[in-house]
């Protein structure tokens, strides 16, 4: 029996506002684990210090970025979007705690060790967020949303696939293969909420502007991310083609600018709020086209990798923590200083890791040590920005 004490601990729990909706407390997760992450890397980059446990410094890396970074801002965007997009209710107070700390305990150990019990601890968290979500979506019978659960589904397996490469089950091999897997994979997420949103949220804030979908298009921009996944699995068994490769990445970036181009970017430059929202995007389509060009030879393969993790990955991630944030807090959708300096510093980011790479190889090592203070600054500014958005009760006294 659960003792008084118990019952006020819970009842303190349900009513903290940081737990009052999913992305309060992964928002704040995730920007918070960015400004550690990050240094840490680089530190272990430079041989300042080493990356302690069973994980080289570069794997622990990737795997926390695509593993650990991207699914807490996925959970913080999923458990509010889906509320909205069901009208029931998703995890808050001891519940929403109980997955945050699971999170937590993730990366704790995926630093620390012992590697078995880190990686159980570490593969429970998607399949956590999974359950969370599946419920109200399952009783608002919409079918549109299964997809984002076989998104998380199919997260959870490779995440297994790399923590089974890293303990020596499966070949190591996994430990480069799984993670690049998993961005493929995040890629369609981004693509599929980006095609929801920002023609959306464009007209609604512009009258006239005609942002607009093409149906067709659509199928073929989703469709040849999916084939890309179906590739990376492939690959590990024959040899690919390169003229597959570059056909198939083409085909996506084409797809994808167009894509673009229809939900009518130029008309939410006077809005910065919603202007990051397709700057980052546009992303998505240059990753892919580097893509090719590392298909050919032209660059390294690590250039489109970082342009898809950098500038579309992390700046359409930051473009909604930041949107959604100031919307669910009961503020006004409009950019300040702060907003606007995080999400520059993410865009030079990007722009220094691919550019300077491309145009000055001898740069290279600067290069990654500038856009990796640039990044971590850009969720500095956001911590300090939005801790009392995140922390405090909503402005206008509604729930959430």
């Amino acid at each position: 029996m659960s003792s008084h004490a118990d019952i006020r601990e819970v009842s303190r729990l349900d009513k903290a506002p940081v737990l009052a909706l999913g992305f309060r407390p992964f928002y704040l997760l995730a920007a918070i684990f960015a400004v550690i992450a990050l240094p840490v890397w680089i530190g272990s980059y430079l041989g300042t210090w080493a990356v302690q446990g069973e994980m080289t410094g570069l794997v622990w890396h990737m795997h926390e970025m695509v593993f650990g970074f991207a699914p807490a801002v996925m959970a913080g965007f999923l458990l509010t979007a889906v509320r909205n997009w069901t009208g029931l209710p998703t995890s808050t107070g001891s519940a929403l705690a109980a997955l945050a700390a699971l999170w937590i305990a993730g990366r704790v150990l995926i630093f620390t060790g012992p590697m078995p019990v880190a990686a159980v601890i570490d593969m429970m968290f998607l399949p956590a967020l999974g359950a969370a979500i599946a419920v109200p979506i399952w009783h608002s019978r919409n079918t549109r949303n299964f997809k984002v659960l076989a998104i998380v589904a199919a997260l959870t397996l490779i995440n297994g696939l790399f923590h089974l490469g890293n303990l020596g089950v499966l070949t190591s091999t996994m430990l480069t293969t799984a993670p690049v897997l998993a961005l493929d994979v995040i890629a369609i997420l981004l693509a599929v909420m980006a095609g929801r949103v920002i023609p959306a949220f464009t007209n609604n804030a512009i009258q006239g502007a005609n942002a607009h979908c093409d149906v067709r298009l659509d199928v073929v921009a989703i469709g040849s991310l999916i084939l890309i996944v179906f590739l990376e699995i492939s690959s590990a068994w024959w040899q690919i083609p390169r003229y597959v490769w570059i056909s198939v990445l083409g085909v996506a970036a084409l797809s994808h600018a167009v894509r673009l181009a229809l939900w009518a970017p130029q008309r939410t430059i006077r809005q910065p709020l919603l202007f990051m929202l397709p700057v980052a995007y546009a992303w998505l389509p240059i990753a892919l086209a580097l893509g090719v060009l590392a298909h050919l030879g032209a660059v390294p393969r690590a250039i489109p990798v970082h342009a898809l993790t950098i500038g579309a990955m992390s700046g359409l991630m930051m473009a909604m923590m930041m949107r959604s944030a100031l919307g669910h807090s009961g503020r006004g959708l409009s950019a300040g200083w702060a907003e606007i300096a995080a999400f520059v510093a993410l865009q030079l980011a990007a722009l220094v890791r691919v550019l300077a790479t491309l145009l000055v190889p001898g740069f290279y090592r600067n290069a990654v040590i500038a856009s990796g203070v640039l990044w971590t600054l850009a969720f500095i500014v956001f911590v300090i920005a939005y801790w009392p958005v995140l922390t405090r009760p909503r402005i206008d006294g509604r729930p959430g």
